[in-house]
């Protein structure tokens, strides 16, 4: 992850991470009820994340009879929603249906699932139905205040780095740079053809670049990676991508002519 944090954030965030490791460490042990729990994650959203307690987390927000145990809202909005489990809770998909519901009325995008010790983020997908996705998650007690990407999963969600866009920054990222969009662009012509002339170059022999595509497809890159729903999310951004780039080049060609 490379995001720039200021020392000022950084300095709280290991100061954080000293004070509440110890704390988290211990939460499970002690299997305190969720109440508990909701006090310890608003005192580490204010200590770690630079939250105010008492302006901008709210409990046991309401609509439509749905509730979610935090809100975490700035300037007015609603940035977050947090779920919060008892600490000793195995966390999963299940925990996350009231606040996917208070998100899909509220139009908010983010939630945050937590028992202390494990921490998820999920981003909530309008459509028909509703969906969410997991765009990732750490355990607060292992992490390393000398690990510049341990530093940034928590950065991602200090009050901070609202006005960045830092986890929209992210999760856009973490759709483009993974193995289904890697393999489609293996596939395609550029590649095969850079492939066909390297092997011309170096080997003097001749290979059609339908001929590598099937190597790449059958001997080359792992099956899952080409097959289910995935790999056609991964189809639709290249070709988004492709038309953009062609109508940028368009549109300079135009301007320069």
């Amino acid at each position: 992850m490379n995001l720039k944090i200021s020392k000022k954030t950084q300095d709280r965030l290991v100061a954080g991470l000293k004070k509440y490791q110890p704390i988290v460490r211990k939460l499970a042990e002690r299997d305190i009820s969720e109440a508990d729990t909701v006090t310890v994650i608003k005192d580490m959203l204010t200590d770690i994340f630079g939250y105010d307690k008492y302006t901008e987390l709210t409990s046991e927000q309401q609509i439509r009879g749905t509730f979610c145990d935090l809100a975490i809202r700035v300037d007015g909005k609603i940035q977050y929603l947090a779920e919060v489990k008892s600490a000793g809770t195995t966390l999963n998909d299940n925990h996350l249906r009231q606040a996917v519901n208070y998100g899909a009325h509220q139009g908010i995008e983010w939630i945050l699932l937590t028992n202390g010790i494990i921490w998820k983020v999920y981003r909530i997908k309008f459509g028909q139905p509703i969906d969410w996705e997991e765009v990732y998650c750490f355990d607060m007690g292992t992490l390393s205040s000398r690990s510049a990407d341990d530093l940034a999963k928590l950065a991602m969600l200090c009050r901070e780095s609202l006005s960045t866009d830092a986890l929209e920054f992210f999760h856009r990222q973490a759709q483009i740079i993974n193995r289904y969009v890697v393999a489609e662009l293996l596939l395609s012509d550029a590649v095969a053809a850079t492939l066909r002339k390297e092997l011309r170059r170096l080997f003097d022999v001749k290979v059609t670049d339908d001929e590598l595509r099937i190597l790449l497809a059958n001997d080359v890159i792992k099956r899952d990676t080409l097959d289910g729903d995935p790999p056609k999310v991964a189809k639709s951004l290249i070709k988004k991508a492709t038309s953009s780039l062609a109508k940028r080049s368009a549109k300079a060609a135009e301007s320069g002519s």
